[in-house]
């Protein structure tokens, strides 16, 4: 993913955060925090997941899967590289 493109994808996290529709991707939030990662750290592996998403729609033309989303999420944190 381009790297250009985090900072969009942070402010699609903060709002999905507060938007009714995405109760997840708060609660992803909550359990990361909970875990000891860092908010920042935590709000850009969700961004991370999100970019993956958007990648997959350009790639394959489909729709946004929100199931594919949730699980990406759920799967949460990311392994820490060496």
């Amino acid at each position: 993913m381009n790297e250009d493109l985090l900072p969009d994808l942070l402010a699609a996290v903060e709002q999905q955060l507060v938007s009714p529709q995405t109760p997840y991707v708060a609660q992803t939030l909550t359990r990361l925090i909970e875990l000891g990662i860092a908010e920042d750290e935590a709000k850009s592996q969700i961004a991370l997941c999100l970019g993956e998403e958007m990648d997959n729609i350009l790639r394959t033309r489909k729709p946004f899967d929100e199931k594919a989303y949730r699980s990406a999420l759920q799967e949460l944190p990311m392994a820490e590289e060496p």
